[in-house]
């Protein structure tokens, strides 16, 4: 287990807990929107196929040699059509500023983002860095340049 360390940021509600893991066996732990003042009681509205960024009123330190990934929770994507268009979005270990989420509402309906919700999960993930090499021909494989469904169906 590795630590994360978290900063609240000024003007945002500090009672909301940090990113938790909702059961014991659970790879992504729950962030949850912290709107500004003026938003808390209205929540914050996504018209279909807008996006926003929704702030969690957070920044953290990843340690060197990981990333944070920010990926979708799916009860809201299968019964919101709520997505995140980047997923999953990668937090860098040297990055010190906000964390906010983009939301994409892919529903027919507008959805609203309640102050407090939980709208993404974050995972904590290795990360390799490549030392990248110009060659003037590549090994063959079998699949040679085969490309988007060279490998057939099903």
């Amino acid at each position: 287990m590795i630590a994360v360390t978290f900063q609240r940021l000024p003007g945002f509600d500090v009672t909301l807990p940090l990113p938790a893991y909702a059961t014991a066996g659970a790879a992504g732990a729950d962030i949850r929107a912290n709107l500004p003042l003026e938003s808390r009681s209205v929540g914050l509205t996504i018209a279909p196929m807008a996006r926003v960024l929704v702030p969690t009123g957070l920044a953290c330190a990843v340690p060197a040699g990981y990333e944070m990934q920010i990926r979708a929770r799916s009860g809201l994507a299968l019964r919101d059509g709520i997505i995140l268009p980047n997923a999953p979005a990668t937090i860098d270990s040297d990055y010190r500023g906000p964390i906010g989420v983009i939301l994409m509402n892919l529903g027919a309906q507008p959805f609203l983002v309640a102050h407090a919700a939980r709208i993404a999960q974050i995972v904590i993930a290795p990360v390799v860095q490549a030392h990248f090499v110009e060659i003037e021909d590549l090994d063959a494989t079998a699949r040679g340049m085969g490309g988007f469904g060279s490998t057939g169906i099903g």
